[in-house]
């Protein structure tokens, strides 16, 4: 594994300390993976959607109604959710 240094402001040194010593990380590194792996997530996340408006826009307008529509998302919706 690579090893980083890292510079931080005191206020921001004592929260990292603060997070370990409320046992939500075991160490600072801990501390900073987790972030960088949600800050990861969120741009991927983000980038997906992106993409997904980007097809929308892209597909011209739909002959369905609104309704039509929203019957539609909803049946998806629901056998997303069988169980």
């Amino acid at each position: 594994m690579a090893t980083m240094n890292i510079s931080l402001p005191d206020p921001l040194r004592d929260w990292v300390q603060e997070q370990i010593q409320d046992g939500n990380y075991a160490s600072s590194s801990d501390y900073v993976r987790d972030l960088i792996r949600r800050d990861k997530e969120v741009r991927e996340q983000k980038a997906a959607l992106q993409e997904a408006i980007t097809a929308g826009l892209k597909s011209g307008i739909s002959e369905r109604s609104m309704d039509d529509l929203l019957a539609d998302a909803k049946e998806k919706f629901a056998a997303l959710n069988v169980h």
